[in-house]
């Protein structure tokens, strides 16, 4: 029997391999950390985070992005809407995810805490599966531009995803979810990153010219995380023991991501 060619091309096929295993390890990952290991591998983790994310960005994901046909000027528009964008993101997840604690002198009725902290569970799942869903979108159009920087932009996804979901289970076992219900529930919400890698796939590659602003918008996000949520937590420990270590790890990660990308800033 004869066919006429594959059924689904390589870059798809990379694209679903990058998005699945970017939300199961991730998520296991993260798992194993807030299960079983100390939170000293957690703060080693934000270190290398910062390396991977600013050096995917500012050294392949943005040259990428402006040695396109695309418009600068609309490249750095993007650049700036994405930025002051996760700002306001991130401060609406603040105010919606405010709380108090019982006996603070409010007078809410017993039990109000525990009500709040099972809404702020089903928050998180859904604000997750939200942003798998556009990390899905944002690998996918890493692969179409160049296969490189779309494996180099899945290791960086997995590398801010860890630290993330670790914060998102101790939500979830604070909202009464068992470490079971917990896993389930947050692995579920990672396939929607292969959902969005499938429709990245079939949207971006008939609209070639959106690529180099996804890569932009892609880029603003992993900047505005690693300096405004990752880089203030390593600040807050400021002695020479500690701040070595993070150095050596923030270069440890560029260099994961130069070794990718065959040991040099072009790819």
């Amino acid at each position: 029997m004869h066919f006429p060619g594959p059924i689904i091309d390589a870059t798809l096929v990379s694209i679903l391999l990058a998005t699945f295993l970017s939300g199961v390890f991730s998520i296991s990952a993260a798992a194993v950390f807030s299960f079983a290991l100390l939170s000293k591998m957690v703060e080693r983790m934000v270190s290398l985070s910062v390396g991977i994310l600013l050096s995917t960005s500012l050294l392949h994901a943005l040259p990428e992005a402006f040695e396109s046909k695309a418009d600068t000027h609309a490249l750095f528009a993007t650049l700036l809407g994405g930025l002051l964008g996760f700002f306001l993101l991130e401060k609406f997840a603040i105010l919606r995810h405010s709380h108090h604690h019982e006996g603070d002198g409010h007078g809410h009725a017993h039990g109000h805490d525990k009500h709040e902290a099972g809404r702020a569970g089903w928050m998180i799942l859904v604000g997750d599966g939200l942003h798998n869903f556009t990390d899905g979108i944002l690998i996918a159009a890493a692969f179409l531009a160049n296969p490189n920087l779309g494996i180099i932009t899945g290791v960086a996804i997995i590398a801010h995803e860890i630290p993330q979901e670790i914060g998102d289970f101790i939500v979830l076992l604070n909202a009464g979810f068992t470490r079971t219900r917990a896993y389930v529930y947050n692995l579920i919400c990672s396939f929607l990153a292969v959902a969005g890698g499938v429709l990245g796939y079939f949207t971006l590659e008939r609209a070639q010219g959106w690529i180099p602003y996804v890569l932009v918008f892609a880029s603003s996000g992993f900047i505005y995380i690693a300096v405004s949520d990752l880089m203030p937590q390593m600040q807050r420990r400021a002695t020479v023991r500690e701040t070595i270590p993070q150095i050596l790890l923030i270069a440890a990660g560029v260099g994961i991501v130069l070794y990718l990308t065959g040991h040099g800033v072009h790819s």
